[in-house]
């Protein structure tokens, strides 16, 4: 891996060490710098989970991903500037409580200074800053309130302002272990991915979000939502708030790309 790449990339010189302050910085960097996008589907473009493949997608074509391309390659950047950073899957928690498949998510554990730390690049709206998994009180966060409770066979379960998110695994898996759900997540009619269209990241004062033609920004709680009229606005759109440079635009399912298939700006997506 070009480190140095990677790290112009997020915006940060080469750290002094990997504690827990440059933990948190990097983690902050890379959510401001490198979009959650869903791009690749909706451009026929192959999702492919080896860390030479997201490295040329992420840090050589400047754009983005979803939580196993996101996580998969920050923990490698990770484990390259001396960090203990291990994948581990997630089930992802639906509205009504009941739990998404296995490896349904992606995420990192890092172990530092006897204690270990869940960071994640690739869950939408989400921490901005590692979270202890064993503190036992709640842990403020520029998004809110995170918690983080035991759950069934030493698993933990996440939760912001009081709404469970994921189940971690305490276990670590390697990248590989995620293709299969890659594949699923990527070309299953049932998948949401498929039938959505979507790019955000957080800003310092809320989050944007480009939701097929529309460009929806929330600063300090309010939201205001932009139609975008024309293939150059959202050229443009992309380029300005994302910083792609897209050769065409994403054809979002049963439409244009000036077609509205995504859903709300700020849901939380794997």
């Amino acid at each position: 891996m070009d480190i140095d790449a990677y790290l112009d990339r997020l915006g940060v010189g080469r750290p002094a060490a990997p504690d827990l302050a440059t933990l948190r910085h990097l983690q902050e960097r890379h959510l401001a710098a490198v979009p959650f996008e869903n791009l690749s589907i909706h451009l026929g473009e192959p999702v492919v989970l080896d860390e030479e493949a997201l490295f040329a997608k992420i840090v050589g074509r400047r754009r983005g991903g979803f939580c196993y391309e996101l996580n998969g390659l920050f923990a490698a950047l990770l484990r390259a500037l001396g960090h203990d950073a291990t994948l581990h899957a997630a089930q992802v928690f639906h509205a009504d409580g009941t739990l998404g498949p296995p490896l349904d998510h992606a995420a990192i554990v890092v172990s530092l200074d006897s204690e270990n730390w869940l960071v994640d690049v690739g869950f939408g709206r989400f921490a901005r800053h590692p979270l202890s998994l064993s503190a036992v009180d709640g842990q403020p966060d520029p998004d809110g309130e995170f918690l983080v409770l035991d759950a069934p066979h030493g698993d933990f379960d996440v939760l912001l302002d009081g709404k469970p998110q994921y189940r971690l695994e305490r276990r670590p898996r390697p990248l590989a272990d995620f293709v299969p759900m890659a594949w699923w997540q990527t070309t299953s009619p049932e998948s949401p991915f498929t039938r959505s269209l979507t790019c955000s990241r957080p800003t310092s004062q809320g989050r944007v979000t480009l939701a097929g033609d529309k460009l929806i920004e929330t600063v300090d709680g309010v939201r205001n939502e932009v139609p975008l009229p024309t293939p150059e606005a959202i050229h443009a759109a992309y380029r300005v708030y994302f910083g792609m440079a897209l050769t065409r635009l994403p054809v979002p399912p049963g439409g244009s790309p000036l077609t509205h298939g995504a859903p709300q700006p700020d849901t939380a997506l794997t």
